[in-house]
């Protein structure tokens, strides 16, 4: 990859248990040229996460000295206690390199990168129905009831937004759902380097362009319904 090409920032959403994290760690596994930011936090480690590793855990002087200094591409203080954010300096060393950028963060951080940077592209991965999710959660064994059903409260919230999104993505297969994310990142770059598209090539942007928000949009409806929500944008 050209390092005078700019570099294509892919932002990726998903409720908690919607398998994001397994499709994001076979896409970096599969793709070369891909970077990934790991965000910043000041909340405390959990069991055995590392710094650096999951996150980059700081004091929270340290994380309002960057708000201070602009190093954030995106930030949210969650339930008024914990910052997050994805550090700018991921972008530049993403470009330094040639490679592309991907990140992972929830709604509200989406939209703040897709004011900064409109030519991200954004994509939504949903559950296909609210008992599948909630399947997932349990079968994780991290939680507790109270803590699954706030998930699955958030999950319904989260999913209302999913019309701001360039690409949805219902991971009911997780090898079809790999494949077609694979498909998503491969097409925004075949078709922004301006190159002459193969018969192999117009095979993956065919497959990128099913889950695009205005091929796939009908297919939401009823998962918004499983969750008892139907907000009037999804009969658009």
């Amino acid at each position: 990859m050209s390092p005078t090409r700019k570099s294509i920032v892919y932002i990726i959403s998903a409720p908690s248990g919607s398998g994001k994290s397994t499709l994001v760690n076979e896409l970096l596994r599969l793709v070369p040229g891909l970077d990934f930011s790991i965000s910043y936090t000041t909340r405390l480690p959990r069991g055995s996460e590392q710094n650096g590793k999951q996150y980059h855990f700081v004091s929270r002087e340290e994380f309002e000295q960057m708000i201070r200094d602009d190093e954030f591409l995106e930030h949210a203080s969650v339930y008024g206690t914990n910052y997050y954010g994805t550090a700018r300096r991921f972008l530049r060393e993403a470009e330094q390199k040639g490679n592309d950028l991907l990140l992972d963060i929830d709604v509200q951080g989406a939209a703040q990168i897709k004011q900064k940077l409109p030519q991200a592209i954004s994509i939504f991965v949903l559950p296909p129905d609210r008992k599948t999710l909630e399947w997932r959660l349990r079968k994780r064994g991290e939680d507790s009831d109270e803590t699954i059903h706030r998930r699955l409260d958030a999950a319904r919230r989260e999913i209302e937004n999913y019309d701001k999104y360039d690409y949805i993505l219902i991971n009911d297969k997780l090898e079809e759902s790999s494949d077609s994310l694979q498909a998503i990142v491969l097409s925004e770059r075949l078709q922004r380097s301006g190159a002459p598209i193969s018969a192999e090539d117009k095979k993956v942007v065919e497959l990128a362009d099913r889950h695009r928000l205005a091929n796939i949009r009908q297919r939401v409806p009823p998962i918004l319904e499983s969750f008892g929500n139907l907000p009037p944008s999804a009969h658009l």
